[in-house]
């Protein structure tokens, strides 16, 4: 018997968008014709001062990787406890935040249920909310990237079947906070206010909201691994949650969805976070550096930003062609081409001798510029 197969597919999924990741070093290497080692990659916001090297001895020693892993994460949770200062019981580890925000999807999202989305923000919000049937209100941030929370209340008011407001801080692409009066006006709302602060150790730990979920019934806070700790290519996210969503998450959560690699690197970065957060200072260190130098080309716009990334204006020319002719050098930076980030493209901060090229590629590019004008 032979039928179109994709006829099945629910029809939502089939219309909607796919997700844009982006390529590892091994992919690029091939698509660019150039070594790994002579790329420049400052697309992705990850750290490239890599894992303690801690991570790299506890995977070595992995005693039982033949092994299913705790289906609790056991050890890890004890050890975020410690790190961040909330009972074990109010954590949950995932294969990645990404995973996070998916379950908390499964676990209110009928079809037709609405969530409260404030882009220009992180696309996952809105991919998982379309994979998981629900509708989105799309609440646009101000110019300056800050959240209308007036408009958010509206929303909430107009849509009964509003179930979830997800708000980032710093905010991604532009790092910006949010700040914590804004918070609390969410939490009046009568939704579930996921805090999704992926970034937050970049704009300094005092700044997390975590030590508040105990205080609210309806909010989730997200943190990561990913950034911070260098553990992007593990994926391994953590959120605290609200007491009376924890039994419902350990129902529906895959039963080992943390694998032994990813939460034994974990383990062993919280055991050397002093190391990693020296590696945060100096990411900072060269965000704030290259804040002050991109405001020197002419042809850029740096917005402010508390995350390890700098968000930016392109004026007087092709965002598009600056992104190309950037990775024509070999230095790789992230380029938008959508709503509220128009000509704009996004730099991550990375270590001198990465900047520097950056740097040295602007001024190259420009130069180019100058010769054809003159």
């Amino acid at each position: 018997m032979s039928f179109d197969i994709a006829s099945l597919v629910r029809p939502d999924v089939a219309t909607m968008e796919a997700y844009v990741p982006i390529l590892p070093f091994e992919v690029l290497s091939v698509q660019l014709g150039r070594p790994a080692d002579q790329i420049i990659k400052m697309d992705a916001n990850e750290n490239p001062y890599g894992p303690s090297p801690r991570v790299r001895e506890a995977l070595a020693s992995m005693a039982y990787p033949h092994i299913y892993p705790d289906p609790e994460s056991r050890q890890l949770r004890a050890a975020l406890s410690e790190f961040v200062g909330l009972p074990a019981d109010y954590l949950l580890a995932g294969h990645g935040a990404d995973e996070l925000i998916d379950l908390i999807m499964r676990l209110f999202i009928q079809p037709g249920d609405v969530i409260v989305n404030c882009p220009p923000t992180f696309g996952m919000y809105r991919f998982d909310a379309g994979v998981n049937g629900a509708q989105v209100h799309a609440v646009w941030r101000r110019p300056d990237f800050s959240l209308d929370v007036a408009a958010v209340e509206q929303a909430v008011a107009r849509h009964p079947r509003c179930k979830i407001v997800f708000v980032t801080s710093p905010n991604n692409p532009d790092g910006s906070m949010l700040p914590e009066s804004d918070l609390l006006r969410l939490l009046d709302l009568p939704v579930l206010v996921v805090l999704d602060e992926a970034y937050v150790e970049f704009a300094g730990l005092e700044h997390s909201r975590i030590r508040l979920v105990p205080e609210h019934t309806n909010l989730v806070v997200l943190r990561t691994f990913s950034k911070w700790a260098g553990l992007a290519g593990l994926r391994l996210g953590f959120g605290a949650f609200p007491i009376a969503l924890m039994e419902h998450l350990w129902k529906i959560k895959q039963p080992y969805n943390v694998n032994a690699a990813a939460a034994a690197a974990a383990i062993a970065s919280l055991e050397d976070a002093a190391y990693l957060m020296g590696n945060v200072a100096r990411l900072v260190e060269q965000r704030q550096r290259l804040e002050r130098e991109l405001a020197r080309y002419p042809f850029l716009q740096p917005f402010p930003s508390r995350a390890n990334f700098v968000l930016c204006r392109v004026r007087g020319r092709s965002a598009r062609g600056l992104w190309q002719a950037l990775r024509h050098l070999g230095v790789l930076v992230r380029y938008f081409d959508q709503p509220g980030l128009a000509d704009c493209i996004r730099i991550s901060a990375g270590t001198p001798e990465q900047i520097d090229a950056l740097l040295a590629a602007l001024s190259q590019i420009g130069e180019e510029d100058d010769g054809q004008t003159g």
